[in-house]
């Protein structure tokens, strides 16, 4: 079996949502703290999934996932070059995912770690906290997204808007299917390209701002009943994770 790593603690609150997921999804998953991980890097070589949850990583004092993604590039980098090099997964969700794009490990088109797009505030200014229609790239390395057409996902965060570092950057990853998921519809935080997730060009890590955790049950969907919904959707993601993972 699989086993997965939920990072957890330092304000970090979505991580039993995430553990669920995984757990519905095959995976055992276990919940390691940050210091822990931090103390002996090399505690991620009993998993095969490391998984960066949502919430507010050290209160998000110094901007979201700014300090988490610090404290990782510093303690553990060397361990999660050597994960991700041996076919393991990592995935991001909401804050997760800024602690991946400000730690470098995503997109690193430049395999040095070197940040090259960020998360920052809405355009709105506004935290949103609503559902969102999602559409994958069909043409996206991403194991994550493998098959995937559209999905609909809560989201819940203040700091949600995608900006690559240039152009050139944004037109690298348009070409190179790393642009694996967009907001279908409403842009509800004003992304460019209305990127709503990436995946790094080995397409196993993976980083999005809906939480596809917060819908693994059909009863959390707001028309559940209405619209005969039978399935969390977002359990979709989790087992193509999995799956590639084994």
């Amino acid at each position: 079996m699989a086993r997965t790593c939920i990072v957890t603690g330092y304000g970090i609150n979505a991580d039993r949502e995430l553990g669920e997921a995984f757990r519905a999804a095959g995976s055992e998953a276990d919940m390691v703290h940050v210091q822990d991980i931090l103390d002996r890097p090399a505690r991620l070589r009993d998993y095969a999934i490391l998984a960066f949850p949502g919430g507010f990583s050290f209160g998000d004092h110094l901007g979201s996932g700014l300090v988490l993604a610090h404290a990782f590039k510093q303690h553990a980098r060397e361990e999660i070059d050597r994960f991700v090099a041996s076919g393991r997964l990592v995935i991001g969700v909401c804050n997760g995912f800024q602690v991946l794009v400000k730690m470098g490990v995503l997109p690193n088109l430049s395999g040095d770690w070197t940040p090259e797009v960020s998360l920052v505030h809405n355009e709105s200014g506004l935290f949103e906290d609503s559902w969102v229609k999602v559409s994958f790239a069909d043409r996206s390395p991403c194991v994550w997204t493998a098959g995937l057409d559209k999905l609909e996902l809560p989201i819940r965060h203040g700091e949600g808007r995608f900006v690559a570092r240039s152009g050139a950057v944004m037109e690298e990853l348009a070409e190179r299917g790393l642009l694996a998921v967009s907001y279908d519809g409403r842009n509800p935080n004003g992304s460019e390209r209305a990127v709503a997730g990436i995946t790094d060009p080995t397409g196993r890590i993976f980083g999005l701002m809906p939480h596809p955790e917060a819908f693994i049950h059909p009863e959390s969907h707001p028309r559940w009943t209405r619209e005969r919904v039978t399935e969390g959707a977002g359990l979709a993601i989790f087992r193509r994770g999995v799956a590639a993972a084994r």
